[in-house]
């Protein structure tokens, strides 16, 4: 690769990392080419994008943009693979789910809103955090719930006032 290529991919990796908020970082040296297809697809089907990136392109990658990835870089050794995602526990949950057959892909880290998460050990505390909808699934559940007692009651005391009748 010439110094032009590696600037070129350096400028592409920086530009798909501004703006991202949930950033994992993985290995998947050791998977089979089936293996391998079968995690592209969950991750294409999941709206998370994977590919496999350079340690030190995307080292200075991150060193290019404007977020800080704290402790993030250190983690580059070896094969690397990138998943960003909107959601933040999604590559965690597709992590996980291929971890049922195989011992890889193995979390080296994460990036998500600004925390940091370092080892494949956080990889149960990701699949844990809550989607954005779920959030707000579960908060307008709990708008409702009052809501939906009172108008019980209300029902409730109507039937006991027509069986008075």
């Amino acid at each position: 690769m010439t110094r032009e290529e590696k600037a070129i991919a350096i400028e592409d990796l920086t530009a798909k990392l501004a703006g991202v908020n949930v950033i994992y970082l993985a290995d998947t040296s050791g998977l089979d080419a089936e293996t391998t297809s079968n995690l592209r697809r969950a991750c294409f089907k999941a709206g998370i994008k994977l590919e496999v990136v350079k340690n030190t392109l995307l080292e200075k990658a991150m060193e290019a943009s404007e977020t800080n990835y704290g402790e993030l870089p250190s983690v580059l050794k070896g094969n690397t693979s990138i998943m960003i995602a909107e959601a933040a526990n999604g590559p965690a949950k597709i992590i996980k789910e291929f971890r049922k057959k195989s011992d890889k892909p193995l979390l080296k880290g994460a990036f998500i809103n600004e925390e940091i998460y370092i080892g494949d050990n956080l990889l149960d505390s990701l699949v844990a955090i809550k989607s954005r909808e779920e959030v707000i699934a579960e908060i307008i559940g709990l708008l409702q719930s009052p809501a939906q007692r009172v108008i019980a009651a209300l029902q409730n005391q109507e039937g006991k006032e027509d069986a008075a009748e």
